[in-house]
């Protein structure tokens, strides 16, 4: 699958960023202890202070860009924990947790279901099926993307429509490369006349129908792209934060009109991770 040609320069968008409010885990106890993905290899080493200095970076970027930014105190024992996007999935006051899939994770659900009530959100559901919230969710400001296939169970789409109160689609993922939704899909633009970027072939035919059919106008990621977790971005509307590899992407949202700033995330990728599975947005 190669990407599609960009379009000219003489039709760029004047793109319109907006501020956003983020939660975010510091790395303190990352590492790759064991391997619930294909990216994770617990007997490569990785480099706890590296990884902090990566997500230090990201965060700087957000604050840098005008967005608030909080923090949850990371875990002695939870090194995934620093994936705050797998926690909950926050649109127009409503909250909905996470139930992980996999036992290494499960107690990081409890953690982020704290905060939140410490912080005074009483519109607040932990799901009764397998949810791993933005990891397989995508809010586009009209309708809720939600993939499954690996980790987030289907029955779980129909529960987050009726806490969240939102329209969900449900897409599946093919690719156990690409195990949840925001490896392989991101919204570069909210609202009536949303805007993605996706891999098509870590799709089904059907859900790859569907994306068509909703996003004529999607920016086409290509294997390169997708294969260095380019697609796990982060977008607010005119900035996009991507790592630094996913080049091809970059030329093609700069010629769409979009800002790209690029960061070295691959101590974090070591576990799968990116600057999208680094950050929980909490959707006003």
């Amino acid at each position: 699958m190669t990407a599609t040609a960009a379009r000219p320069a003489d039709t760029l968008v004047a793109r319109q960023a907006t501020t956003r409010h983020f939660l975010m885990c510091p790395p303190e106890y990352f590492t790759v202890e064991y391997a619930i993905n294909p990216w994770m290899n617990p007997d490569q080493p990785v480099d706890t202070a590296l990884a902090m200095a990566q997500w230090q970076e990201l965060k700087d970027t957000y604050v840098r860009l005008g967005h608030a930014v909080d923090t949850i105190e990371p875990q002695p024992g939870l090194p995934d924990m620093v994936f705050a996007a797998n926690s909950g999935t926050v649109i127009e006051g409503r909250v909905l947790g996470s139930k992980f899939r996999a036992p290494e994770r499960a107690a990081e659900a409890e953690h982020f279901r704290r905060w939140f009530v410490t912080r005074g959100h009483r519109d607040l559901v932990m799901p009764t099926r397998i949810n791993e919230a933005e990891g397989d969710f995508a809010w586009t400001g009209e309708v809720l993307l939600a993939g499954t296939g690996f980790r987030t169970d289907p029955a779980a789409h129909a529960e987050a429509q009726e806490a969240l109160g939102v329209p969900v689609v449900s897409l599946n993922l093919v690719d156990a490369r690409y195990y949840h939704l925001d490896t392989a899909l991101f919204v570069l633009d909210k609202g009536p006349n949303a805007q993605i970027a996706y891999y098509p072939d870590a799709f089904s035919a059907g859900s790859r129908r569907v994306l068509a059919r909703m996003f004529p106008d999607a920016v086409i990621a290509d294997e390169a792209d997708a294969s260095c977790l380019g697609l796990n971005g982060v977008s607010d509307g005119h900035h996009v934060v991507l790592p630094a590899e996913a080049t091809g992407l970059a030329k093609q949202l700069e010629d769409r009109g979009y800002e790209v700033i690029g960061l070295d995330i691959s101590e974090l990728r070591k576990s799968g991770g990116g600057p999208k599975c680094c950050t929980m947005e909490l959707h006003a």
